[in-house]
């Protein structure tokens, strides 16, 4: 399954957002710097929803705040 999502670094809290079906807002608060941002919205999906970091897999916007994530 293929999601669109919106992602705030710096945020006081770590946090899933469901906006519709397949598009998320998800809150960090990790630094968007040295790629830790990404690597925790993987830790923080695999934990939404309930599955391996491995399955998760940012396909499209690496560096942009839009991104296109991959859920296997």
């Amino acid at each position: 399954m293929r999601i669109y999502v919106k992602v705030t670094p710096r945020a006081s809290k770590n946090e899933v957002i469901k906006i519709s079906e397949g598009e998320y807002k998800v809150k960090l608060t990790a630094a968007p710097i040295d790629g830790k941002a990404n690597g925790m919205l993987i830790d923080i999906l695999a934990e939404y929803f309930g599955i391996a970091k491995s399955r998760i897999s940012i396909v499209g916007g690496k560096t942009a705040k839009t991104k296109i994530v991959n859920v296997a």
